[in-house]
C-alpha cells in the first residue's frame, strides 16, 4: 500500500457506526482515497463483530479475533479517525453529531450504519428481566454473566430464547451446546440445564417446510422445548407470560425478537417510518437530506421492505462508498438493488448447518464448511489488511553521510507523543555547554535533573514550573488535548505539588479555516477539560500553522518549601514503586503502522488518561523520598537521573514490571518506538545478567507519554503505599525494586529479583 499524502482536509465524512456496510466504506476509501477528504468511525465498540460468526463465538467454534472486525487498524489503513464514543443526537441544521462522552463532531457527508436493539419496550417487564441480544457489541458481555451464573447455580437455570426467527433459533442452539459443554466441563450433570424457545405463531415463519422440520428434528433430538401460539405479553423476574393465559418459568430469558432502531432518531427530524427507522431512498440517501446517507437495520428502505439481515448491509456496502464519493464529487448518485431471495445459512452450534435458496434445502457438515469459508472470507478483507507502506528515505546526494542516511532508514516512522522526544544523549550533549545566568531564586533549573524548575518567590510556597510539547500520536483532536494536558501536569505532580496555571502552545495543520477552528475547539476543550479537573487554570497560550497537529504546556505549581520531591533523595533500602504500567511507546508506534489492536490501544490511552493527582498525594503521604515521572526516556532513562542524582543504585525485579495489554506481543514483533534506539544507549548503565533476555527487557527502555510516577519509598511504607494506590484504582501499581548503594564501575542498575 502506498503512503497517504498529507493535503488538507476539504470535506469532511463521519461514520456512525461500524456495521458491516461501513467497514467496507472504510476498506474501499483505503484502496482509493480521495485527496482532501477525512473519514471519522464514531463507535461505541472498537471491535466491531460480525452477525454471521456470533452464534459460533457463543457456541466456541470461533474466538473473539476471529468474530470480530478490529477498526484500530482498519481506520489506520483507510487515514480515518478512530472515535470511541456513542452517538446520541445529529443537529442536522449545524451539521453536527451529537456525542455521549465528547464534543460534537462535525460533518459535511454523514452516513448512519448502528443497527438496532431488539423490541422489549412493547413487552411489560422485558426491558427489565430479559437479556437483549441486541446491540450485539454489548452482547458478549451480557452473554458471559449469564454464563457464569449458569455455573455457579451447577445448571440448575431454565433458559428460554424469546425469538423464533432463523437468529433466535441459530443462537438458541449455540448456548445450548455450549452451556451444556461447559456444564460437563465443571463436572456439573449437563441435563440440568433446560432450553426453551418461545416464538409467535410459529418457529422460522416464511422458511420452507422441509428447512423448519429439520431444525423440529434438531430442537428434539437436545431437549429443547419449543412454545408458539401465544405472544409474550408480560415479563416478570423468572417468569414469562402469554396471552392466552399460560405462562413458563425461566430463570434467564434472553430477547432476540422484532427489532426496534435506537430512540434517540426520534429528536433528529430526520425522516422516519410508522416504527422509528430511517427512511432511505434508492441511493441510500435519507429522503429529503442530500448530504445524509443509511445502511443496516436502522434503515426502511422505501423501494421495497427488507429483512432486518447482515445480508443486506454487506451488499449495500459498495454503493454506499460510491455514493458518498459521487456526492464529494458532484456526480449522480447510483441505485441500491438488493437480492429479491437472499440465501440463508444456519449453523447448529456445532460444525453442521443448514441451508436454503428459492425453496431449495441442504444440509450437512460440508454446508458449515461452506458457510465457515464465506464467513472467513468476509471478515479476511477487514482483519488482513496490506502492509503499510514506510515514507521513502531522503536521497543520496555526493555531500550525503551515508551512515546518517542509514541510521534514520532504520527507523522509518517517527513516533508522535513522548516518542517524538529527542533522546537523553543528545540533549546532554547539546545543552552540556548552556551556561544559564545564575538568580538566587532559581533552586532547581538546568543545574539540576529535576523535573520541574523550583523557584523561590519569597512566600510560604515555592513555585514549580515545567514545560511539554510533542506532536499527536493519537486522530482524535480531543483526546490529544486530554492526555497531552494531563502529561504536562505529570512533572508537577512528580515534585509533589499542585498544579496552578497553564499556557497552552498549540500547532494545527494547514487547512481551511472551518476545519482548522473545529480541530483547535475539540483539542482545546479536551486539554481544559483535563486542567479543569486538576483546579488548574487555563491561562492563554500561543497558536501555529505546521505540518502535524501538536500541543503542549507551560504549567506552574506551588508546593510548600518542606513538601517538594526532588530526584535526589532516594536512600539506600527504599523500595521502588511504579504507579502506572509501561508501553505506550512499542504501542503506539505498532498503531502507527496498523498493528496493534485496538482495544490494545484505548487501553493505553485509558492509563494515559489516569491523573497522577492522587498518586503523588499517596506517595507524599507513605513519606517518599524522592519521586519522577516517567515519559520519554523511558523508565531506565529516568530511573538513573534519580540514582544520579542521589549517589545510589538499584535493583530492578523484571517480573515485577507491569506491561500495558498487548505491549509484550508488539515488542515480540519488533516494533518499537523511533525514541528506542536513542533510549537503549543507557543500557550501559544496567549490570550484566541473564535478565537482559528477559522478553519485556526492551520495555526498560520504552518512552511514555503520560506514564506513571517512580518513586523511592521508605521500605516500611511500600506495602501500604501500594495498598493505597491500587485502592485509589492505579490498578496496576507495583513495587518494582530496591535502591541500593551505588556499585563501582557506573552499573546503577542491577536485574533481578527485588527483596
Amino acid at each position: 500500500m502506498k503512503p497517504k499524502t498529507q493535503s488538507p482536509v476539504v470535506k469532511d465524512v463521519v461514520l456512525i457506526g461500524a456495521g458491516h456496510a461501513h467497514v467496507q466504506v472504510l476498506k474501499r476509501f483505503g484502496m482509493k482515497p480521495m485527496p482532501g477528504v477525512r473519514l471519522t468511525l464514531i463507535t461505541r465498540e472498537v471491535h466491531t463483530p460480525y452477525s454471521g460468526m456470533l452464534p459460533g463465538l457463543i457456541a466456541g467454534l470461533y474466538d473473539f479475533d476471529q468474530a470480530h472486525i478490529d477498526t484500530g487498524p482498519l481506520c489506520r489503513f483507510a487515514g480515518a479517525r478512530l472515535y470511541q464514543s456513542a452517538a446520541i443526537g445529529i443537529d442536522l441544521p449545524s451539521k453536527m453529531v451529537i456525542c455521549d462522552n465528547r464534543p460534537p463532531v462535525p460533518y459535511d457527508i454523514l452516513s448512519i450504519n448502528i443497527g438496532s436493539t431488539p423490541n422489549t419496550a412493547s413487552v411489560a417487564g422485558a426491558a427489565d428481566h430479559a437479556v437483549p441480544v441486541k446491540p450485539i457489541d454489548g452482547f458478549l458481555a451480557r452473554f458471559e454473566a449469564l454464563r457464569q451464573r449458569v455455573l455457579k447455580a451447577r445448571g440448575e437455570r431454565r433458559i428460554a430464547l424469546v425469538g423464533g426467527g432463523a437468529g433466535g433459533v441459530e443462537l438458541m442452539l449455540s448456548l445450548e451446546r455450549r452451556l451444556r459443554g461447559d456444564l460437563a466441563a465443571a463436572g456439573h450433570d449437563p441435563a440440568a440445564a433446560r432450553f426453551t424457545l418461545v416464538s409467535d405463531p410459529e418457529v422460522l415463519p416464511n422458511f420452507p417446510e422441509s428447512f423448519v422440520a429439520r431444525f423440529e428434528a434438531i430442537f428434539q433430538e437436545r431437549g429443547i422445548e419449543i412454545v408458539t401460539g401465544s405472544a409474550v405479553c408480560r415479563v416478570e423476574r423468572g417468569l414469562i407470560h402469554f396471552q392466552n393465559g399460560g405462562s413458563r418459568a425461566a430463570d434467564e430469558i434472553l430477547w432476540v425478537t422484532q427489532a426496534q432502531p435506537p430512540s434517540w432518531l426520534k429528536a433528529t427530524r430526520l425522516p422516519l417510518d410508522e416504527k422509528g427507522f430511517l427512511r432511505v431512498d434508492a441511493q441510500l440517501r435519507a429522503e429529503g437530506e442530500s448530504d445524509v446517507f443509511a445502511a443496516g437495520d436502522v434503515i426502511a428502505f422505501q423501494p421495497r421492505p427488507l429483512p432486518k439481515s447482515g445480508v443486506y448491509a454487506v451488499r449495500a456496502g459498495p454503493v454506499l462508498t460510491e455514493n458518498i464519493r459521487r456526492r464529494l464529487s458532484g456526480g449522480q448518485l447510483t441505485s441500491f438493488k438488493p437480492q429479491r431471495e437472499a440465501m440463508y445459512l444456519v449453523s447448529t452450534g456445532e460444525p453442521y448447518a443448514i441451508g436454503t435458496r428459492n425453496g431449495l434445502v441442504f444440509a450437512g457438515e460440508w454446508v458449515w464448511r461452506w458457510k465457515d469459508r464465506i464467513d472467513r472470507r468476509f471478515m479476511a478483507k477487514f482483519n488482513e489488511l496490506p502492509e503499510m507502506a514506510e515514507p521513502e528515505a531522503a536521497a543520496a546526494s555526493p555531500v550525503s553521510d551515508g551512515r546518517a542516511l542509514a541510521e534514520i532508514a532504520a527507523v522509518p516512522m517517527r513516533c508522535g507523543g513522548c516518542g517524538a522526544k529527542v533522546g537523553a544523549t543528545v540533549l546532554t550533549r547539546a545543552l552540556g555547554g548552556i551556561r544559564p545566568f545564575a538568580r538566587p531564586e532559581v533552586l532547581a533549573g538546568l543545574n539540576a535533573a529535576d523535573d520541574a524548575a523550583v523557584i523561590d518567590t519569597g512566600g510560604e510556597q515555592l513555585s514549580v514550573q515545567t514545560v511539554d510539547y510533542f506532536r499527536a500520536m493519537v486522530d482524535d483532536p480531543y483526546l490529544f488535548g486530554r492526555i497531552a494536558a494531563n502529561h504536562a501536569l505529570g512533572d508537577i505532580y512528580a515534585m509533589g505539588a499542585v498544579p496552578q496555571t497553564a499556557l497552552a502552545i498549540a500547532t494545527l495543520p494547514y487547512g481551511i479555516e472551518a476545519k482548522v477552528e473545529a480541530d483547535l475547539a475539540a483539542m482545546m476543550a479536551g486539554a481544559n477539560e483535563t486542567l479543569s479537573a486538576a483546579d488548574c487554570t487555563l491561562a492563554g497560550g500561543h497558536t501555529s500553522e505546521g505540518a502535524e497537529l501538536a500541543l503542549g504546556f507551560a504549567v506552574t505549581g506551588l508546593v510548600p518549601r518542606d513538601a517538594v520531591l526532588r530526584k535526589d533523595g532516594a536512600r539506600v533500602g527504599d523500595r521502588l514503586i511504579l504507579t502506572k504500567p509501561l508501553g505506550t511507546g512499542t504501542l503506539f508506534a505498532a498503531d502507527m503502522r496498523g498493528k496493534a489492536k485496538a482495544r490494545w490501544v484505548m487501553n493505553a490511552v485509558a492509563h494515559m488518561l489516569q491523573s497522577g493527582r492522587a498518586a503523588s498525594e499517596i506517595l507524599v503521604r507513605h513519606g517518599a523520598h524522592a519521586a519522577t515521572d516517567i515519559t520519554g526516556f523511558g523508565l531506565i532513562g529516568h530511573l538513573v537521573e534519580m540514582l544520579k542524582a542521589g549517589g545510589v543504585g538499584a535493583r530492578l525485579d523484571m517480573g515485577a514490571i507491569a506491561a500495558l495489554d498487548g505491549a509484550a506481543e508488539t515488542l515480540a514483533a519488533g516494533i518499537v518506538s523511533s525514541l528506542q534506539p536513542e533510549n537503549l544507549r543507557l543500557r550501559r548503565a544496567i549490570a550484566e545478567g541473564g535478565a537482559r533476555d528477559h522478553p519485556l527487557f526492551p520495555l526498560l527502555f520504552d518512552p511514555q507519554t503520560a506514564g506513571g510516577l517512580l518513586a523511592a519509598v521508605p521500605a516500611g511504607q511500600a506495602e501500604a503505599c501500594r495498598a493505597d494506590l491500587i485502592a485509589a484504582g492505579y490498578d496496576r501499581a507495583a513495587i518494582i525494586g530496591t535502591v541500593t548503594e551505588a556499585p563501582p564501575g557506573g552499573k546503577l542498575v542491577a536485574l533481578g529479583e527485588a527483596d
